[in-house]
C-alpha cells in the first residue's frame, strides 16, 4: 500500500485539516508498517501557477521544450509520479473564501493533465487515474454541510466533480466544521471527524485481515 497525504493549510501546526489528516494517514498506514508513506506540504513547498511555459510545454514534444518548459512541465510530472504511485490520496485543505486552498487549487492544476490524467475520446472524456481511494479533510469556520449555508460550500463539489473526471470516483469526505465558532465547538468537531477516521482506519484493518485470509 502507498499513501499519498497532500496538506495545503497555511495555519501550520494550529491547522485542524493537516491535523486530522495526518491521523487518518497513521492509523491507515499502522496496519501495514510497509506501506509508502508520502507527504507533500503544498505550504513548504508548493506548486508554481501555471503559466505560458506550462501551457505549451505540456503539449510539445519533450525534445522540443525550451529549458523553461522543461523546468515547469518536469515539477508536473514528479506530481503525478506522486499520484499514479499512490493507492490511498488524502487531501487536505481549510475553507478559504467557499472553497479550496489557492496552492491546493494549483496541485489540481498540475495533476489535471490531458494525455495523463484524462484524455478525450468517441464518447468523450475519460479519467485516466483509476483504482484510487481519495480522502478529503476539510476544515470550516461554519456548518456548511447542511442548513442555509451548503450552497455556499463550493470546495466539496469542486473536489468531486474534477477527481471524477480524471477516474477518481471513490471518494470520502471528513469534515471538521464550525471550528469557528467557539472552544467547545471545535472539541466536537475534532471529536466528530476523529470519530470518523477511527471509523475508517478500523473498516480498512478488517480489509486488509479478510485479504490475508483469503
Amino acid at each position: 500500500m502507498s499513501v499519498l497525504l497532500v496538506t495545503s493549510s497555511p495555519r501550520g501546526a494550529a491547522s485542524h485539516s493537516t491535523r486530522v489528516a495526518t491521523d487518518l494517514a497513521q492509523k491507515l498506514l499502522a496496519a501495514d508498517p510497509s506501506a509508502k508513506f508520502v507527504v507533500h506540504d503544498l505550504v513548504a513547498n508548493p506548486l508554481p501557477h501555471i503559466d505560458p511555459d506550462y501551457a505549451t510545454g505540456i503539449y510539445t514534444p519533450a525534445e522540443a521544450r525550451s529549458q523553461r518548459q522543461a523546468e515547469v512541465v518536469g515539477v508536473s510530472d514528479a506530481v503525478l509520479d506522486e499520484v499514479f504511485a499512490a493507492d490511498t490520496i488524502i487531501l487536505a485543505t481549510g475553507f478559504i473564501n467557499f472553497n479550496i486552498s489557492s496552492t491546493l487549487k494549483s496541485w489540481i492544476d498540475h495533476v489535471a493533465r490531458s494525455g495523463r490524467t484524462f484524455a478525450y475520446g468517441e464518447n468523450g472524456p475519460k479519467g485516466l487515474v483509476t483504482d484510487k481511494k481519495v480522502y478529503i479533510v476539510l476544515a470550516s469556520g461554519g456548518i456548511y454541510s447542511e442548513g442555509a449555508a451548503v450552497q455556499m460550500d463550493h470546495a466539496i463539489p469542486y473536489l468531486r466533480s474534477v477527481l471524477g473526471f480524471l477516474g477518481m470516483t471513490d471518494v470520502e469526505v471528513i469534515r471538521v466544521e464550525g471550528v469557528g465558532m467557539g472552544a467547545d465547538a471545535v472539541t466536537a468537531a475534532l471529536a466528530k471527524a476523529t470519530a470518523k477516521v477511527d471509523a475508517i482506519a478500523a473498516a480498512a484493518a478488517n480489509a486488509d485481515q479478510v485479504a490475508i485470509a483469503a
